[in-house]
């Protein structure tokens, strides 16, 4: 939105602003948003124009706020998913067979970046291992893809 509004302003001024941060180092995408308020107020003509300076303290404040309780993961393996489209989390997902009676039957975990359709057949397998007979699939959308119904028919 910062970014956008300077543009509003003076579409020149886009090889005077840091390089946007284009890998997903959670590290790197701070420090440029870090950058990036630092960059605008060294210049007064761009910093004094009140949506631009409304913009750079939002941005500074959500900074401050977020630095109090930021941690960088050393988990290597650790992505970000969605919930929905624009709901998301950093972290794993578990995926989980349960029977009518709440019994685990079986567990896989993914990063949070992976799909849910694909755990669906290890699931199945895990739970027939595991001595549960399995005549239904109860899940939510995300297991619905076609692979999955496909294999439900057979």
């Amino acid at each position: 939105m910062l970014r956008k509004t300077v543009y509003n302003q003076d579409d020149e001024y886009k090889s005077k602003l840091p390089k946007k941060n284009d890998d997903h180092d959670l590290s790197n995408e701070l420090e440029y948003y870090l950058e990036l308020p630092e960059t605008l107020l060294k210049d007064e003509s761009i910093s004094k124009i009140p949506s631009i300076r409304e913009k750079i303290n939002l941005l500074k404040e959500t900074i401050d706020d977020t630095q109090d309780h930021f941690t960088i993961s050393k988990d290597t393996d650790v992505r970000v998913g969605y919930k929905s489209a624009d709901s998301l989390f950093f972290g794993y997902k578990t995926h989980l067979a349960i029977t009518e009676e709440r019994i685990i039957t079986a567990a896989t975990v993914t990063s949070g970046e992976k799909g849910d359709g694909p755990q669906l057949q290890a699931l199945i397998q895990q739970s027939r291992e595991n001595g549960i007979e399995v005549n239904t699939v109860i899940g939510d959308g995300a297991y619905s893809g076609k692979n999955n119904i496909e294999k439900a028919e057979e």
